[in-house]
């Protein structure tokens, strides 16, 4: 299993990013995919995370500014971050669990800053 994430980049308080992931290799529909991210000095945390079922699941500090999306069909997630703050800079990581082992793509930094 691979996971290739993209869409980060450098944005402005307030401005909005959406990251993408794919996920390639023997991937059965019951799964969790996510986000997590990591700042500086900070440990590593969930962003969101979305069921096979499309139940979500949001960290407090980006509801009703972020939204997980994911296309079974495939077998891609989706985050949209809208209003984003300079404390939201982070190397982003996107995650597949399938039942007890997780997958990790490489990162993807989103920097906010004026």
């Amino acid at each position: 299993v691979q996971l290739q994430a993209s869409g980060g980049g450098l944005a402005q308080p307030g401005g909005s990013l959406r990251l993408s992931c794919a996920a390639s290799g023997s991937i059965i529909r019951t799964n969790v995919m996510g986000w997590y991210r990591q700042a500086p000095g900070k440990q590593r945390e969930l962003v969101a995370a979305v069921g096979s079922g499309d139940r979500t699941n949001y960290a407090d500090s980006v509801k009703g500014r972020f939204t997980i999306s994911r296309d079974n069909a495939w077998n891609m997630v989706y985050l949209q971050m809208n209003g984003l703050k300079p404390e939201d800079t982070a190397i982003y990581y996107c995650k597949l669990r399938l039942g007890t082992d997780d997958y990790w793509g490489r990162g993807t930094l989103v920097t906010v800053s004026s």
